[in-house]
């Protein structure tokens, strides 16, 4: 079997999609997925995500930090098993999040794979990052 090959038991997860927490917050969970509303009436099956906000909360002690975007706050979990994710533990750094839906109510909650600090460029960062997430939203709706 070539490197491109799958065998029955292997399953290709798809690649994070950015969203919006508020985008979460309205979503439909079924199973391990979340059926998301996209901009332009379309829906996007999503099961890992990449969101970016500014840290208002860190809890160590209980392996969280609450994030705010422009649509709310998100919890995300596992924050102290990320290499290189100390950088991203502290309140008002603007970061990057990957990782696994959790739960979307009351409050979305992600369980991290992958944090990094975008604070350095953190208004570039903001301005672009709503008009990133419709713009692969519309290329996944398109898709469909």
């Amino acid at each position: 079997m070539n490197k491109t090959e799958k065998t029955a038991g292997e399953r290709k997860r798809p690649p994070p999609v950015k969203l919006l927490s508020g985008q979460l917050r309205e979503g439909k969970l079924s199973g391990d997925e979340c059926l998301v509303r996209a901009g332009h009436g379309g829906s996007v099956p999503v099961s890992m995500v990449w969101m970016q906000g500014t840290v208002l909360e860190v809890q160590l002690d209980r392996n969280t930090v609450l994030l705010l975007d422009e649509t709310g706050t998100f919890v995300v979990q596992g924050v102290n098993n990320i290499p290189k994710g100390k950088p991203c533990l502290s309140q008002g750094k603007y970061v990057m999040v990957m990782g696994a839906i959790q739960a979307i109510s009351p409050e979305p909650v992600i369980r991290a794979v992958k944090m990094a600090d975008l604070s350095q460029r953190a208004a570039l960062h903001r301005r672009m990052w709503k008009l990133e997430v419709e713009d692969l939203q519309q290329v996944l709706t398109g898709m469909q």
